[in-house]
């Protein structure tokens, strides 16, 4: 059962704090306060329509459901499974000290099932506390960590306050800072700054991103690069591989991963076009979010489906196959030779073009990638193709691939090359990290 009872405000750490704080923050303070009462109600809907862990609820209003580790804690807190996928190599690298233990915080379902598969001995998985200040609060006393590192650009107020009311050593690390984020942190310049004052480092994915961190207040900038550029390859169960290579038959293929709302249309107009030059292609969707596979299985009548969450391979006559699981873009990244990304056809700002490449797939996205600037720039310059923007012109290119053995072979092996130089942000982070948990020693 889910216990709603919360502590009053004098009674956490940094209760004394508020007269500082911009009018902004302590606003956001007491309404969370005053909020944090309906918090079980909300979490027991959202459980309801499956964006929460049923049997984990009581995580979210701070209840450790594992005790803390002996030794020094590192706390990682991410998003979701990107967020959480990019810090896997940080983690290997930081356990490399055999007394010390990583806590990873997401607030999604499938980063936690995700991390249950992927996370390494001595590194431990809780939901995100609600960000109310006696479910963060909750959270800190039972956990105690020596430092936490936000990735990218989480910044929850009463999370960050009450840690860094702890004398937890705090950093972002991967930051990124859109332009459109910095325009929204302008309007809240005073919060923006109390805020990223409370870190003692901020190390951003590139140039342009750290100089808007620093321009809003941050202390300790550094470039360090993007972690997702040192990510290992996405694993594939070999079983798997050879049964889904088996079942494809040699037949030419369209991949289409990672797909948002929006742009399952657009591919499906893709496969009907290519349909006229290819008779036996065979259309792979991969829906972001898995649980999309009913709707996107809609959009595909008439066209004949198999639906991989349902067990099926594809056959002979399948036109389209909906892979509607978690965790196995590795298996159709090896599959194919060349893929389409999706979030880049809608607003979204595209996704990791970097998975694709390193298991071999040349890459195809439209023109909405700014989450992936610093990767889609090099990689499509040097492909000199795959920037798509209507059905007709990713059936144009693909057609064109799928025709010529020869040009796949190059626009995959100048998608490598230009991955190469891209690398070494995660042992620049784990210096810093090092650096700062040395100097939380000292202090």
């Amino acid at each position: 059962m889910i216990s709603s009872k919360l502590r009053t405000p004098r009674s956490l750490p940094w209760a004394n704090s508020m007269a500082g704080l911009p009018l902004s923050l302590s606003a956001y303070r007491m309404a969370t306060q005053a909020l944090a009462p309906i918090a079980p109600l909300v979490l027991r809907r959202r459980a309801r329509r499956g964006k929460e862990c049923t049997e984990r609820l009581a995580e979210r209003l701070g209840h450790a459901s594992r005790p803390r580790p002996a030794g020094e804690l590192v706390w990682i807190h991410g998003a979701s499974i990107g967020e959480c996928l990019s810090v896997l190599p940080l983690i290997d690298a930081l356990l490399r000290r055999e007394d010390r233990s990583v806590l990873v915080t997401s607030g999604t379902v499938t980063s936690a099932r995700l991390m249950a598969e992927r996370l390494p001995p001595r590194t431990l998985h809780q939901f995100a506390p609600v960000d109310t200040p006696a479910a963060v609060a909750r959270f800190l006393g039972h956990w105690r960590p020596k430092a936490g590192l936000f990735v990218d650009s989480e910044i929850w107020p009463n999370m960050v306050m009450g840690a860094g009311a702890r004398g937890v050593r705090l950093a972002i690390i991967n930051g990124r800072m859109s332009e459109k984020s910095f325009a929204g942190w302008k309007k809240l310049a005073g919060a923006a700054s109390a805020l990223l004052a409370r870190y003692d480092l901020c190390l951003a994915q590139d140039d342009a991103s750290a100089a808007r961190f620093a321009a809003l207040g941050a202390r300790g900038v550094q470039m360090a690069g993007n972690l997702k550029s040192d990510a290992p390859p996405l694993p594939a169960d070999p079983e798997r591989f050879d049964a889904l290579r088996h079942a494809t038959g040699g037949r030419p293929l369209l991949l289409a991963a990672s797909t948002h709302p929006g742009e399952e249309a657009i591919i499906l107009a893709a496969h009907d076009a290519l349909k006229a030059r290819f008779a036996d292609l065979l259309t792979i969707l991969v829906p972001r979010h898995p649980q999309r596979g009913d709707e996107v299985a809609a959009l595909c009548a008439p066209r004949r489906i198999a639906r991989r969450a349902q067990g099926a391979l594809p056959d002979a006559a399948c036109d389209i196959y909906i892979a509607d699981t978690i965790g196995e873009l590795g298996l159709f990244y090896r599959l194919a030779p060349f893929a389409f990304l999706g979030g880049s056809l809608v607003p979204h700002g595209g996704q990791n073009p970097l998975e694709a490449v390193r298991l071999g797939a040349g890459v195809l996205a439209g023109p909405y990638t700014d989450n992936f600037t610093f990767a889609y720039g090099p990689i499509l310059a040097a492909q000199g193709a795959g920037r798509v923007a209507t059905a007709g012109e990713i059936a144009d290119i693909a057609g064109d691939l799928i025709a010529a053995p020869a040009a796949r072979a190059a626009l995959r092996a100048q998608a490598a090359a230009a991955i190469a130089p891209l690398t070494g942000a995660v042992e620049r982070t784990r210096l810093a990290v090092e650096t700062l948990l040395n100097a939380h020693a000292r202090a």
